[in-house]
């Protein structure tokens, strides 16, 4: 370890150290604290605030070119789980996102380093020129990549958005494995929206009007109902598309659990099998953890299911706050294949640290964790609200901090129906599937929550059903 006790400081440590910046953090902090609390409970808009809010939202809209899915316009203050809207409602906010603010609203750490970020020279860092707290970034993100010994990990390549991070592993994989020019993906995957990533996208309303610009073939997920025959007929189609495509292919999308899909699960063995047969056909296995990343048992959900060997490339996103993409040795890049006019905001950059560095040293994880804790209680309380209205709900599934269940006979307008109805009673949580299924899904802010807002979470979803026929 290189001693560092005698070095002079830089003046941007000086200013970070300097008792004014912790009299001004301390202030902040006493005044959001004081604005935030009363914040802790849902409420309506108020009376006086309703038709300014339509008119800001109609405004937004035809500024935008089409509506927003909600009519939400938050005010910019919250608290935890608690966010305020713009017309002075409050809701509780168990999507965050769908899935970026892990931390909830208003979080004193993050409220921290966004200060230290303002105080930086730049907004946005980037290829051409990045300040030193990127390096510890990337330091600590490889230091969760590698937490199992069996990962062959070497490099995390850091970028502004998921659509990004998967473009960057499908630039890895085709160079590496050129000529071969075609993608795998799972039914029913999501791969983002720009016009290379809604060609992997298993969505046609996605596609509408654009040209195909990669050509990917699809593999049928794992069937919690049928685990044997599921993961034969996948190994099947796989090993069709390869005799159909021989040497074609260049890289397999694992969605290690399904997200956009309807959060679901499959066994380890059936990734395994799959991966198998593109490690003996030097396909790339790439594990898209966009959204699952932070929300199981171990950071990563390929180190839940114990495939840290199996694994070329992956990236992560959304509660990462900075999105990034990690490979092996083997797929190292030549020169000028990844680069960006900018990676992240200092902000972004800042509140990646904390957050790595309280998923390296923290309690979120582990079958006792925080994350496993509260999503068995949120389990328990949903499985009896099923037994409470029989028909009506159906599941969970999902794992972890990823919680979904199937409203009434899982058609969209039923789904949609109760999404809004709890939307309007203040619960925020949002679709996933329709695969024929429809299911509502919450990502909620584990960090920043306790037992009483699952308590608050599921009476608000028990009167929503009570009301609906």
């Amino acid at each position: 370890m290189t001693n560092t006790a005698n070095k002079p400081a830089t003046a941007a440590n000086k200013l970070m150290l300097d008792p004014r910046v912790t009299q001004a953090k301390a202030l902040l902090h006493e005044a959001l604290a004081d604005h935030a609390a009363p914040l802790n409970n849902v409420r309506p808009p108020v009376e006086e605030l309703k038709i300014p809010y339509e008119q800001a939202l109609e405004h937004t809209a035809a500024l935008r070119g089409g509506g927003l899915f909600f009519p939400y316009l938050g005010s910019g203050l919250g608290n935890g789980p608690f966010v305020e809207l713009g017309d002075g409602s409050v809701k509780l906010d168990f999507i965050t996102g769908i899935g970026v603010h892990f931390y909830g609203h208003n979080h004193p750490d993050l409220v921290d380093t966004s200060v230290d970020a303002a105080l930086q020279d730049t907004i946005m860092q980037g290829n051409l020129q990045q300040n030193l707290d990127t390096r510890t970034l990337l330091d600590l993100l490889m230091q969760l990549a590698k937490l199992n010994p069996e990962s062959n990990l070497q490099h995390c390549f850091m970028t502004s958005s998921g659509s990004m991070a998967n473009d960057n592993a499908f630039k890895l994989a085709l160079q590496k494995n050129h000529p071969a020019s075609r993608i795998l993906a799972f039914e029913h995957n999501f791969c983002g929206r720009t016009i290379a990533m809604s060609s992997v996208t298993d969505k046609a309303a996605y596609r509408v009007g654009l040209p195909t610009t990669l050509n990917v073939d699809y593999v049928p997920y794992f069937d919690e109902t049928d685990p044997e025959g599921s993961t034969a007929l996948a190994v099947k189609t796989l090993k069709r598309h390869l005799k159909r495509y021989p040497d074609r292919y260049a890289l397999m999308k694992f969605e290690i659990i399904q997200g956009e899909g309807g959060y679901n699960l499959a066994s380890r063995d059936f990734h395994v099998q799959l991966m198998e047969i593109c490690k003996e056909n030097n396909i790339a296995v790439f594990a898209d953890e966009i959204q699952t990343f932070g929300r199981t048992t171990k950071p990563f959900a390929f180190q839940h299911y114990n495939l840290d060997k199996y694994i070329d490339i992956v990236n992560i996103g959304k509660l990462s706050q900075v999105c990034a993409t990690f490979f092996t040795e083997q797929y190292k890049p030549k020169p000028g294949l990844l680069s960006q006019t900018f990676t992240s905001s200092g902000a972004q950059i800042r509140a990646g640290i904390r957050i790595a560095d309280e998923f390296l040293n923290g309690d979120l994880f582990g079958d006792s964790g925080k994350i496993m804790t509260l999503s068995n209680l949120m389990r328990d309380k949903l499985q009896a609200l099923a037994d409470k209205h029989p028909g009506k709900i159906a599941g969970p599934f999902g794992l972890g901090a990823m919680i979904a269940f199937t409203p009434y006979d899982g058609s969209l307008d039923k789904a949609k129906q109760l999404m809004m109805n709890l939307y309007n009673d203040g619960l925020l949580c949002f679709l996933a599937g329709g695969n024929p299924t429809w299911r509502l899904r919450m990502l909620p802010p584990i960090p920043a929550i306790d037992e009483s807002h699952i308590n608050l979470a599921i009476d608000l979803l028990d009167n929503a059903l009570s009301k609906m026929d």
